[in-house]
């Protein structure tokens, strides 16, 4: 068909548009929860995200915002950009499933010219279901409406994997290689995105061997394969950091030897590189001389790092010898080829010199600098991504292994690169400088207790119990030479762990999302190996029931779940046929088959063997796999083609019409899909995330510039977001713990950020840089000294260590930050904080009434438990003494316990946050501010549409509406104790309007709902209590129920939940007969007795818990 070129460019943009169009009509209205909030506000104001960084995207991000209207709809058009860029990824998978349907459909000799319209049909119905199958499922839908790195990466793989295939169809035209070069370029700029690129290498170059070798075999495969993982290593373990290497040399012997200022050695590196490899470029063009194109090429090979693997200098060494030894050695060089290596280089560093932009905004300060990568060392760490450790993976330790210790109980290691830092500068007149403040220590562990290949390496309780509990745990015994002694220790079995790589890491972290998308998800609700949540299902009760149990008699939550997909496995089976008919369609069709299987393989099996993933994730994983569905949605659109292969030979159907009608058949798979997945993908006219860190804004006292303390990505990125984007109460200081331990996050908390006066830390940098007063020992032994030396010597004892040396000034004074050898350490475990009371009073906080208005001399602070305080911890008591109560400060209500520096029982709630008083309000029965929670509540807060019947509200957002109603209940219960009844009907009123029962339901545990039918029957409102009583007995019935109706085995797995809901039924039971003893619920007449709703479910109890304890054995009295 002469217009086959034409059909398959307009049926591209057809598709483009259909995805483009379903992307924009679910957009994100604005932020989302987890690190969206942060992307967007780095894109608009170009600041610095967390490692490693995207530079590209913070570029095109910040093209997008120029569109917005005002600083309210930045958000939007960076989601935009996602949508976009998504809806051309699909169109590249259209155009790039046509191009390898064609290898097959066509037989040898035909061309495009020459085609058939049943062929041409065929390759287009292939590309046409292929991408809309990918574009309407689960896990690419969910990166395409919102402000994430993951669609601009998908993109670039898509459009590399593309271009390779444009290649491949020009091979034999001269400048051909511009593809390649091209190819290199979007590899550059995809690393400023992320790195997920690097691993469509291997397809790439089976593309390439395919193409340019006629008698390919098993064995010519497997050398490109391997040539092709040494491409990856040179590229992640070589070129990647070694731009970064040799330039911090350069940057080193200018500033430390030529006395030169920070960064000049930079500069001089990007301008020597261009040069240099400029310079081998014209060689290879000109080709005056071999030794010139040898020469040139060689340095260009050193220079951009790539022989540098590794800590050492070895491997470099070895690894240029070996290329001079290789290059002088050859007689006939392949200057073409060399000349696309140099200029693939070169493009490549274009791409990655973007990574400028981030020293470049960190050198200006801006007030969102993660890690403060101001030079060359500093962003040698954060492209590494070294805050977040390292982890085994081929060699290493298991979860019970310590460090190796010597015989002095000293930890064995070994000495890596040296850490160079900024010379912190004594006088304006001294000349800038590096030094060395330690080096990266590799710490060796028990070799008794180390494995090939370790999967169970974690030593945090909660992963080694659930490493234990995946597993089956039983280990082998092994004796551990220790510093003490000898001991036995229950080393995991190779079996053990093996089995959970296979069940946990490959089965549960892959294969479940995979099947998400292509045969259906069980709900929205994250799963950590329950039977109930968040499992694949097939839509065949008889296949699911095996998989999470009997889908007949769910819970309506459960039933009416928004992320219950069903696809009835029709994608998975299309893309089996698609797989199969790829493979048995002669030489071409396998070659083309291993090409998309590496795709495959790389962008999914082999993620999960390198992130070495630790059970107890904090969210679900997928989206780190769209690349792996991205190269299965190429054997879902191929299955059309095998559709019509079964048709004719099974059928006898002519080739028009099986091609016409497997077409129209196998779009009705994306359909469908699309059919089941709107709804839980359609996130518009939804403000959640941004309301929400506003109402933590909002929480604070608008006066005094307070301080609030944050801790995790979804109590910390929103409020971000909306003071750096939307501008919203930046005299706010947010300041994130687990930051607040590094010196870079302290040095910005020292600087004025918008409205927001520095914070009050008096430390200089010498005292907080990394190494420095990193913990400080709690000595409470030491007390009987110092009050000896109080007796003996008062006079030298208040000169040495203050008038009371157990107050907070004095013990960070004189013993903390003290210059005297062995004085750095806490002498007490109960300090105490002098009180301003005029301070205290000017605050604005409230003073507890059973004070009467006086307020106490000093505040006590327990450090009872606590062996060291950390970093953040000595900050945290730095500030509460240096703001002597006049600069509020908070502490989020989401932040766990364990960052609270036992101040839990000074916190005082507003609101989303706990304000810290120097009262015991725990004590003083003063836990809520009642007057300005309710006003927050009532008037500052917003609630992001959740009232909308027709808005998606998926776990995270439930997660976050649960806590604002439990926030209502515990406003309105205090109301209550107050006396202040109309207030607390108003509370309870507003938030059953706000926070709808029909888009938030009832929950026992995580929104109190019991407490919140109490509060109602307390005020006379017996048929709103009864109503909540209703739903919450309902539920558990329903959900005993459907535990009760799954097999012994798990059931024996949901003992636990089972029988909390027996717990929350019999509660619940109790709250109704004492409602009803107290009149709360009226019946007349023997009738309307049997009716009544508190016998009906002590009744319904009573029948479920009999079923329950035969079924159980007699368990139920376990634990």
């Amino acid at each position: 068909m002469k217009r086959y070129k034409l059909l398959n460019n307009v049926l591209g943009w057809v598709v483009f548009v259909i995805a483009a169009v379903t992307y924009i009509l679910t957009l994100e209205s604005t932020a989302s929860f987890w690190d969206c909030g942060e992307f967007i506000a780095s894109g608009y104001k170009l600041e610095v995200g967390h490692p490693p960084g995207n530079p590209i995207f913070m570029l095109t991000a910040r093209f997008f915002a120029n569109f917005a209207s005002s600083p309210s709809e930045v958000a939007y058009m960076v989601n935009l950009m996602s949508g976009l860029l998504s809806a051309a990824t699909i169109l590249l998978l259209f155009w790039t499933i046509t191009r390898l349907a064609q290898k097959i459909v066509l037989r040898d000799g035909e061309t495009e010219e020459t085609m058939s319209l049943g062929q041409m049909i065929a390759i287009l119905g292939c590309g046409l279901v292929g991408a809309l199958a990918y574009a309407w499922s689960d896990t690419f839908w969910f990166s395409a409406v919102e402000g994430e790195v993951y669609a601009y990466s998908s993109f670039c793989t898509a459009l590399v994997f593309w271009l390779i295939l444009k290649w491949e169809s020009v091979a034999d035209l001269p400048y051909a290689n511009r593809y390649i070069i091209l190819i290199a370029y979007i590899i550059g700029v995809s690393i400023a995105v992320h790195l997920l690129n690097l691993l469509c290498i291997p397809a790439i170059v089976l593309v390439y061997y395919y193409r340019k070798y006629k008698n390919t075999d098993l064995k010519g495969s497997l050398i490109a394969l391997l040539v092709s993982f040494v491409l990856i290593v040179l590229l992640l373990y070589g070129l990647v950091p070694g731009f970064v290497e040799v330039a911090s040399w350069v940057e080193l012997l200018f500033v430390n030897v030529f006395h030169l200022p920070f960064n000049s050695g930079v500069v001089f590196y990007f301008f020597l590189i261009v040069g240099v490899i400029a310079w081998a470029i014209y060689e290879t063009y000109a080709q005056r001389s071999d030794k010139l194109i040898k020469i040139s090429f060689l340095i260009s090979i050193v220079l951009v790092g790539i022989p540098f693997i590794g800590d050492g200098y070895i491997i470099g060494i070895v690894l240029t010898a070996a290329l001079a030894y290789y290059l002088f050695t050859r007689k006939k060089l392949a200057v073409v080829a060399m000349n696309t290596i140099l200029l693939s280089l070169f493009v490549i560093f274009i791409g990655y010199s973007s990574y400028a932009l981030i020293v470049i905004r960190s050198t200006a300060n801006t007030p969102m600098d993660q890690n403060s990568p101001e030079d060359i060392f500093s962003l040698g760490g954060y492209l590494n991504r070294e805050q977040y450790g390292d982890r085994p993976l081929f060699y290493g330790q298991t979860f019970p292994a310590e460090i190796a210790r010597d015989a002095n109980g000293t930890a064995i290691s070994t000495k890596g690169k040296a850490i160079w830092k900024k010379k912190l500068k004594t006088s304006e007149d001294e000349a800038d400088r590096y030094i060395v403040t330690g080096y990266n220590e590799h710490y060796e562990y028990q070799p008794e207790l180390n494995m090939l290949f370790p999967r169970m390496y974690s030593d945090k309780s909660e992963h080694i119990s659930a490493y234990k509990e995946w597993t089956n745990f039983k280990g082998r015994p092994v004796q551990v030479r220790t510093s003490e002694g000898t001991k036995t220790v229950m080393k995991p079995t190779f079996a053990e762990n093996l089995a959970f790589f296979l069940d946990y890491q490959l089965n549960y972290m892959y294969w479940r999302y995979f099947m998400w998308n292509f045969a259906g998800r069980q709900n929205d609700i994250q799963g950590h190996g329950e039977v109930q949540n968040g499992n694949w299902i097939s839509g065949f009760n008889f296949i699911d029931k095996h998989i999470a149990g009997d889908q007949t008699n769910l819970p309506d939550d459960l039933k009416n779940n928004a992320g219950r997909n069903v696809f009835y496995m029709l994608p998975l089976l299309l893309g089996l046929i698609g797989l199969f008919y790829q493979a048995f369609s002669g030489k071409k069709g396998i070659e083309s088959f291993w090409v998309t299987f590496f795709l495959f393989f790389m962008t999914g099996i082999a993620i999960v063997l390198y992130l070495n993933q630790t059970p107890a994730q904090p969210r679900e994983r997928d989206y780190a796999y769209a690349g792996s569905f991205y190269a299965f949605a190429i054997w879902v659109g191929m299955g059309v083609a095998g559709v019509i292969r079964l048709l004719r030979e099974y059928c006898k159907m002519q080739e028009l019409p099986a091609a016409a009608l497997a077409s129209v058949l196998c779009l009705f798979v994306p359909i469908q899909m699309a059919g089941q997945t709107w709804d839980d993908h359609d996130r518009s006219n939804r403000y959640v995330a941004r309301d929400f860190g506003q109402n933590y804004l909002s929480t604070v006292q608008e006066e005094g510039n307070p301080i609030i303390f944050t801790n995790g990505d979804n109590d910390t990125f929103p409020l971000w977001y909306n003071q750096e984007t939307e501008g919203f109460r930046t005299d706010v200081r947010v300041c994130n713990l687990s930051y607040l331990q590094t010196d870079w996050y302290i040095d910005q908390m020292k600087r004025q950020a918008y409205d927001s006066p520095a914070v009050p830390i008096e430390w200089s940098r010498l005292e907080y840089v990394q190494g420095h007063n990193e913990g400080v020992a709690v000595r409470p032994e030491v007390m009987e000294s110092i009050n000896n030396f109080y007796k003996q010597n008062p006079e030298e004892a208040a000169k040495e260590f203050g008038d009371n040396p157990y107050e907070l000034k004095n013990i960070l004074k004189y013993w903390v930050r003290s210059p005297k050898e062995g004085l750095q350490l806490i002498p007490t475990d109960s300090i105490v904080i002098k009180l301003d009371k005029e301070a205290v009073k000017r605050s604005g906080m409230m003073i507890p009434d059973s004070l009467h208005g006086e307020i106490p001399d000093y505040m006590s602070i327990s450090l009872k438990g606590k062996r060291m305080l950390y970093k953040s911890e000595l900050m945290m008591l730095e500030m509460l003494a240096n703001t002597n109560w006049e600069r509020p400060l908070y502490m989020a209500i989401t932040v766990g316990s364990d960052n609270h520096l036992n101040l839990g029982n000074n916190f005082m709630q507003e609101g989303l946050a706990y304000r810290i008083t120097p009262f015991n309000t725990t004590r003083l029965n003063a836990r809520i501010d009642s007057e300005k929670m309710y006003d927050n509540l009532m008037n500052k807060f917003k609630f992001g549409g959740i009232n909308n019947p027709d808005i998606y509200i998926d776990e995270t957002v439930m997660r976050m509406c649960q806590t604002h109603r439990r926030m209502f209940i515990q406003l309105a219960t205090q109301l209550i104790k107050e006396g202040k009844k109309d207030k607390a009907l108003k509370a309870l009123d507003y938030c059953s309007e706000v926070i709808p029962s029909t888009t938030v339901p009832h929950d026992y545990i995580m929104s109190s709902s019991k407490e919140m039918a109490d509060d109602y029957l307390a005020l006379g409102e017996k048929e709103k209590g009864e109503a909540i009583l209703n739903d919450l007995a309902n539920k558990s019935v329903e959900y005993i129920t459907w535990y009760l109706s799954l097999d012994d085995q798990r059931l024996q797995g949901s003992y636990e939940d089972c029988l909390r809901y027996f717990y929350i039924l019999d509660e619940i039971n109790k709250s109704l007969a004492r409602a009803n003893a107290a009149g709360g619920v009226q019946g007349e007449g023997e009738q309307q007795k049997k009716s009544d709703m508190a016998s009906h479910y002590a009744k319904k109890f009573e029948d479920l818990y009999e079923v329950f304890n035969k079924r159980v054995g007699g368990g139920a009295g376990r634990k």
